[in-house]
């Protein structure tokens, strides 16, 4: 049996309405949710994946079963004019049919050309799972408000999470072996297939060393310039291909949030990877597990909430940081710094809370059944605050 995604009951009230589009990372559950999880719930319903040359050709032709209430386009951004056509597609049958696209590309930038959807779709992210997801926790959240935190740890729940990252395959398995070989496996069908489908990139030898390079990285401020010296190459491939790399989901950055009246820096981003069990260190690998829990809740917010939502992290000229702002409307809602064991509370949460008036400070740590206050600082197991997530 298909585990539930967070996502399925919002996507299939937002069909009634609009297309919907899912993109996320390669094997993130995406043709699961919409062919498993969500088909079910209409009478009939029609899978195109454009990879497969049988349902291409059907695409290309415009064949498609008459009693079909669902159509599921997988994959259709590789088709260059994708856009133009699903316009077609949904303005002529948008009164008998709903659409569902899904892509492991970012699917609401890629292609800019052609005709524009604006207006026509609902747009989602798919996340690897999360505590929450995993734990099967619904939470309802109020903004500016405490969040919904138990008094109850999931820790083993963490740890596997930890270790084996959230994408389905691997957290359902649990397996070293099945670990090394997806990270193989994913690496050549992202470089060698996906790219190569969407970019015509040239070097994809020194693409496929930046991937390599990136895990190292995570949770430091991110130099171009550092990279370019690397591989040496110009910092505009070096640009171009980290775009690649984060349209494809491999990896995502956060910025600092400057308000004024503070020195911030203003430009340099810190950089994490979508599938975290990739980072061998522990503490990086431990950081990342966090903001991608937090980014997840961040895009939850903004695609089904519809808030302006932002993560970011915070430090000033002087290298007094915390590592995530989570911000709505531009306010800041709470901020998280993480700790690999450590207990007593950062003095840089003290300073931006004060300064920022931010209205929740957590210091979250790998340790089980943490939770105190001190100095209005809430230090607690990490697995109790991202419980309280989505």
């Amino acid at each position: 049996m298909e585990k539930n995604r967070y996502l399925t009951q919002n996507i299939i009230s937002d069909l009634a309405e609009k297309m919907v589009f899912i993109g996320g990372p390669r094997q993130v559950g995406k043709t699961t949710l919409a062919a498993k999880l969500i088909a079910p719930f209409f009478k009939n319903t029609a899978y195109f994946n454009w990879d497969n040359r049988i349902d291409r050709k059907k695409i290309m032709s415009g064949e498609r079963p008459g009693s079909a209430e669902l159509i599921i386009f997988d994959e259709i951004h590789k088709f260059k004019k994708w856009k133009t056509f699903i316009k077609g597609e949904w303005d002529t049958h948008k009164e008998t049919c709903k659409y569902l696209i899904t892509g492991s590309a970012r699917l609401n930038i890629y292609r800019r050309g052609g005709d524009s959807l604006l207006g026509r779709y609902h747009y989602y992210t798919l996340h690897p799972f999360s505590l929450a997801e995993v734990i099967n926790r619904k939470n309802e959240i109020t903004l500016f408000n405490q969040l919904p935190i138990e008094g109850r740890g999931y820790y083993q729940e963490l740890l596997s999470l930890d270790h084996y990252g959230g994408f389905p395959a691997l957290f359902i398995a649990q397996n070293d072996r099945t670990l090394r070989r997806w990270h193989r496996e994913r690496h050549e069908r992202l470089f060698k297939e996906d790219i190569r489908d969407l970019d015509p990139v040239r070097d994809i030898s020194n693409l496929q060393l930046l991937g390599d390079m990136l895990p190292g990285r995570v949770g430091s401020l991110l130099s171009l310039n550092a990279i370019r010296e690397d591989l040496e190459v110009s910092h505009r491939a070096v640009t171009h291909w980290m775009n690649i790399l984060e349209q494809f989901y491999y990896h995502f950055r956060i910025y600092p949030w400057h308000p004024k009246g503070m020195r911030a820096l203003k430009k340099e981003p810190k950089l994490y990877l979508f599938d975290w069990s990739e980072v061998e260190n522990e503490a990086a690998r431990f950081e990342n597990l966090i903001a991608s829990h937090l980014l997840k809740f961040v895009h939850y917010l903004q695609e089904y909430e519809g808030y302006k939502a932002g993560l970011h992290y915070l430090r000033t000229m002087d290298k007094k940081e915390v590592d995530f702002l989570v911000t709505v409307e531009d306010k800041p809602w709470f901020a998280v710094e993480v700790k690999l064991h450590e207990t007593e509370p950062a003095p840089a949460l003290s300073y931006f809370g004060d300064r920022l008036h931010i209205p929740f400070l957590f210091q979250v740590c790998k340790k089980e059944n943490v939770d105190l206050i001190i100095d209005d600082i809430r230090i607690l197991s990490a697995d109790r605050l991202l419980a309280a997530l989505i």
